[in-house]
């Protein structure tokens, strides 16, 4: 496999992203929600490329001290790759940089790959929000991970 970069979002990356989330997610966010979060002071993404294409992507809003982990995703023919572990390295640098002391996400109680991933690189289990996910009721587990 040729080499991935990860690079900080930019206008030309959206068709790619939405592209990366419908095939990743039961519900996508919109092309307007991803093209707003350009603009959205809190918002940090960055995107996996390789060859000028898309692979992946993640997004998190930074607020004071704390970031709130909005959505990863890698192109389900590229996984297994270690773009995710990219991904997550890019975004707790940027929470390094930035002075953040906690990150938290949810994610689908049966995403295990997704949970493994949080897991390795400390997140921990403290909750469970009751039928968050509104394709079909799942529940969502809350992760954090402290004192980054």
């Amino acid at each position: 496999m040729s080499r991935v970069e990860i690079v900080p979002i930019e206008d030309k990356y959206i068709e790619g992203i939405l592209n990366v989330s419908m095939l990743s997610f039961p519900i996508t966010w919109s092309k307007d929600s991803f093209e707003r979060e350009l603009t959205n002071k809190y918002a940090r993404y960055m995107v996996a490329v390789k060859d000028d294409v898309v692979v992946g992507f993640a997004g998190m809003w930074i607020i004071i001290d704390e970031a709130h982990i909005t959505n990863i995703a890698v192109h389900p023919e590229y996984r297994g790759f270690g773009i995710g572990n990219m991904l997550m390295d890019s975004l707790l640098s940027i929470c390094k940089l930035e002075n953040v002391t906690a990150i938290t996400l949810e994610v689908r109680v049966s995403n295990q790959r997704a949970i493994n991933l949080y897991k390795k690189f400390g997140f921990v289990e403290e909750g469970i929000r009751k039928e968050y996910y509104e394709d079909n009721k799942e529940d969502a587990l809350i992760m954090w991970k402290r004192n980054l």
